[in-house]
């Protein structure tokens, strides 16, 4: 678990997405620090410094995020997620909304579209290839490391699904996502863990409970599509929108909105959490 800020001050959470790390919020966190809040974030199972799982599903993730807030505090929080994280923390708020003041969205509000880093869930059919393809995955799982690399090259790799982030980014990103072992960096992301995954899932499920979540919510969602996105539009949400929604499009940014524009997302969080 990550903390920023006073341990004083009123709690904030934020939870990533798939493939990513508590540590891709240093830049946000930082700035809802100065603005007086307590920030915490944790890495979800199978990745960063969390320990691997013998399994790994959405609800386990949930029930994982739930666990980090009641160390914390036993009252509400606001929550805000990203990408995945978003996904997830939707679902929460919408099982648990006793446990929730707000809940910022960023790019991770759901459509017809694909969730690509959503790892184990994403099949609309269970075709019997898949299905074979999954359980041989499984069985050579014990074995898998992450391939080793250079600096450099893990940051070159990355920005293959980042096409955005700067080059020094993604390397500060290595120092925080990896380790470094005698063969050079590996990712710490479990190798068990893969795109796509074992369902049966479809992302539009989530749209229905978009629609029935009764904290207020602000949404904000990048314009510029990448690998990682879900390339959800603004009108493939607004009608599922519950009351009082928020949503925010920022033009000529990518996924990770938080990352290219900390200082204006910065900025909406705070005015909404007030």
């Amino acid at each position: 678990m990550y903390e920023w800020g006073d341990e004083s001050a009123s709690p904030v959470f934020l939870v990533h997405g798939g493939f990513d790390f508590a540590g891709t919020f240093d830049g946000l966190a930082a700035r809802l620090a100065d603005a007086g809040w307590r920030v915490i974030a944790h890495d979800q199972r199978g990745h960063g410094d969390s320990e691997h799982a013998t399994c790994y599903s959405w609800d386990a993730d949930i029930r994982d995020a739930l666990a980090v807030i009641d160390s914390v505090t036993p009252g509400p929080a606001p929550i805000l997620g990203h990408s995945k994280g978003g996904g997830l923390m939707l679902q929460l708020a919408d099982a648990c909304p006793h446990r929730v003041t707000k809940l910022i969205n960023i790019d991770g509000l759901p459509s017809k579209r694909n969730f690509p880093d959503v790892s184990d869930r994403e099949r609309t059919r269970m075709m019997s290839s898949e299905l074979t393809n999954w359980l041989e995955h499984r069985r050579k799982a014990a074995t898998l490391e992450r391939k080793p690399g250079t600096l450099e090259e893990l940051a070159k790799r990355r920005g293959r699904t980042n096409p955005r982030l700067s080059q020094e980014w993604l390397e500060y990103l290595v120092t925080i996502g990896a380790r470094h072992d005698e063969d050079g960096w590996r990712w710490k992301i479990d190798p068990v863990m893969r795109f796509g995954g074992f369902g049966p899932w479809r992302p539009e499920w989530s749209m229905f409970r978009l629609a029935s979540v009764g904290v207020p919510l602000l949404g904000i969602i990048g314009s510029i599509p990448e690998a990682m996105g879900f390339g959800t539009k603004p009108h493939d949400i607004e009608p599922f929108l519950p009351p009082g929604a928020r949503l925010e499009v920022f033009e000529e940014t990518g996924h990770f909105v938080h990352i290219e524009q900390p200082d204006r997302v910065a900025a909406l969080v705070t005015e909404f959490l007030v």
